[in-house]
């Protein structure tokens, strides 16, 4: 029995042939169109990494949305420190009883401000 030899000539024929096949293939795969023939062709490797990817996306997002929701809660700490509740103003309580309907004499009286400010607070606050 003879040992089985390969030449360099066969061996380098055995090369441009399978390349031959790989790039009729990619040619192939183009030829489908851009977006179904490369998604085949990519399908295995790219597939995988995308998975990766959405999967740290996913996480990245998740902990920007607790940071989001600490420093709102921040927020509304320091924003209720800054305005502590005050005791109302003699316009703020003539803008309530206005808003309650109540005359302009009736303002001026229960809030010690003038017969004209209660007038023009009563025609600015009075519901229709």
């Amino acid at each position: 029995m003879e040992p089985f030899v390969i030449s360099w000539r066969e061996l380098l024929i055995g090369v441009i042939a399978v390349l031959g096949v790989y790039v009729a293939e990619l040619l192939l795969l183009l030829r489908l169109g851009n977006r179904k023939g490369l998604r085949l062709w990519r399908r295995g490797a790219d597939a995988h990494v995308e998975h990766y990817a959405v999967k740290g996306l996913k996480d990245e997002v998740a902990a920007l949305r607790q940071q989001v929701g600490a420093l709102r809660a921040e927020v509304d700490r320091l924003a209720g420190a800054a305005h502590p509740p005050q005791a109302p103003t003699p316009y703020g309580k003539a803008i309530e009883l206005a808003r309650h309907g109540r005359a302009a004499a009736d303002v001026a009286t229960n809030t010690g401000i003038s017969r004209g400010e209660a007038d023009l607070i009563v025609a600015l606050y009075r519901r229709r």
